[in-house]
């Protein structure tokens, strides 16, 4: 437990007490934001003269050597970590001007930040690169026809590229969910103090500048005391986890005999240990499994948040690793998603499976609309007595005949229909029954190859977008690197590290 803040106000804080309280098992993936902060907080301090900048220049060397170093563990947090290697590197006289206009509660808001504006980067990317895999798999299976269901029963063929396309549209929300949340993350709180900012005349826009972000978190009391810059990320990775969750369900549900639409690559699945002849399909269980942690962590985050008065509360330290756990868990269901995409089989002949499930049922009411100027509920009225006398009789729409529909139509609406035989013969083929619905954003091979076409172009721009957002930090982490060679000696083996140092 740091002794920084103990002798004054506080005697020493027990041992069991401070393990408890400690949040240092968690901060270590902090340690590098930590670092940069503390690095452009010393820059600004010496151009605003705050600072003397023989000083700073001390400051900045011992915090260049801790930049790649391990801290201590035993630490109360990364924060103090830090501050303690600076005073054992420099001397209080001159390490303990580091803390000079800005605290622990500024400090953690802008390192949550800068750490979550990596991690949405790279969950955008992993979103990204399993849209590829679906445009790729897509494209093989424009003309594959499977049976969708509603409420898990039989409804209408559609292509498995159509199919597919839809969870391109859920995931590019997904994608403008993340981008949009990232312009709210990517704000800078320091500065803001404790809960006060400082009566030093400090410049937040010039440490803003050096560490990245697009602006200010303006508001003081806001900048430190709101964590909805967790909670809303959590949300977004909410509908993630849903949207993942529901593809997961349909590939494990169609991968059972009884549907056989699909067959799962073996190396994603395992077999039973009594039950020889089992597939099971493990690692979709997994994912969908992992989307309720998801959910869990948002609804605790949320929970702990809720009623908590203003400014800083170290509740705050417990829901920060949920948002790490929920990101870890997102972008390893993603990978494992986009690593069994392209080893799916498709069952590629359904023709028996859609006569006898009936899914030429619409396109048969349709006919009688269009061709005989029969009303849609009648139409409808009369093909379903046609299915139930078919299923009666043990049939299946292959023995669909004009006598038949016929006999369905005076049954149920006591009208007289003539049909001709070619009409019902034209409903077998499955893939003419797809063709038929060449509607914008239907599920024809014309249209899904427009769609297709449409897609790529906006993942293109969109991976753009993430491209520039990364470009953006690392242009600033350079410019960092910059500002504080101006205060090394020129031939310093301090400045020759500092060139070869990623900050």
């Amino acid at each position: 437990m740091s002794k920084l803040l103990r002798g004054g106000r506080l005697s020493p804080v027990r041992e069991d007490v401070a393990k408890f309280t400690s949040s240092m098992k968690d901060d270590v993936r902090l340690s590098k934001a930590v670092v940069d902060i503390n690095m452009a907080h010393v820059v600004m301090l010496i151009e605003q003269k705050i600072l003397k900048q023989s000083d700073g220049s001390k400051l900045l060397q011992a915090l260049v050597k801790f930049s790649n170093v391990e801290l201590d563990a035993s630490a109360e947090d990364v924060h103090m970590a830090v501050e303690e290697a600076v005073l054992k590197e420099t001397g209080e006289a001159v390490g303990g001007s580091l803390h000079i206009a800005k605290s622990r509660n500024d400090q953690v808001a802008t390192a949550i930040r800068m750490e979550l504006r990596n991690e949405l980067l790279s969950l955008m990317r992993t979103v990204s690169h399993l849209q590829d895999h679906l445009f790729e798999v897509a494209e093989e299976h424009v003309n594959t026809v499977i049976v969708e269901y509603t409420h898990l029963q039989p409804a209408q063929p559609v292509t498995f590229a159509h199919y597919l396309l839809s969870h391109c549209s859920a995931l590019e929300r997904d994608l403008q969910r993340l981008q949009s949340v990232y312009a709210r993350v990517n704000l800078c709180p320091l500065g803001a103090g404790a809960l006060a900012t400082t009566s030093f005349p400090i410049n937040r826009d010039r440490t803003a500048t050096l560490l990245g972000f697009n602006g200010l978190a303006e508001n003081s009391i806001d900048a430190v005391g709101s964590r909805d810059f967790i909670t809303e990320p959590l949300a977004v990775l909410v509908l993630l986890a849903v949207n993942l969750s529901r593809f997961a369900e349909d590939l494990i549900i169609w991968s059972s005999p009884d549907f056989g639409v699909v067959e799962l690559p073996d190396e994603f699945t395992s077999t039973s240990s009594i039950m020889p002849q089992k597939k099971n399909p493990e690692v979709l269980e997994v994912i969908r499994a992992r989307a309720s942690h998801v959910l869990g962590d948002f609804v605790a985050s949320v929970a702990a948040v809720k009623s908590l008065p203003s400014t800083y509360n170290l509740d705050f330290q417990e829901i920060t690793p949920k948002l790490w756990a929920s990101m870890e868990n997102m972008r390893a269901s993603l990978d494992m998603f986009h690593k069994l995409l392209p080893r799916l089989k498709v069952t590629a002949d359904l023709s028996g499976k859609v006569n006898a499930s009936f899914v030429a049922a619409t396109e048969l009411a349709n006919v009688l609309v269009r061709k005989y100027d029969v009303p849609f509920r009648t139409a409808h009225k009369i093909v379903g007595a046609l299915v139930k006398s078919l299923l009666e009789a043990k049939l299946t729409f292959v023995d669909a005949t004009p006598e038949l529909l016929q006999k369905a139509a005076e049954a149920a609406v006591g009208i007289e229909l003539t049909v001709e035989a070619e009409d019902l013969k034209a409903l077998l083929d499955p893939l003419e029954l797809v063709e038929a619905c060449n509607v914008k954003g239907g599920p024809a091979p014309t249209e899904v190859k427009k769609a297709l076409d449409v897609w790529k172009k906006k993942w293109f721009s969109t991976k753009s977008d993430i491209i520039q957002m990364g470009k953006k930090l690392e242009e600033a982490e350079n410019n960092l690197k910059k500002a504080l060679q101006s205060y090394f000696p020129v031939n310093s083996s301090d400045n020759v590290k500092l060139k070869n140092t990623k900050l």
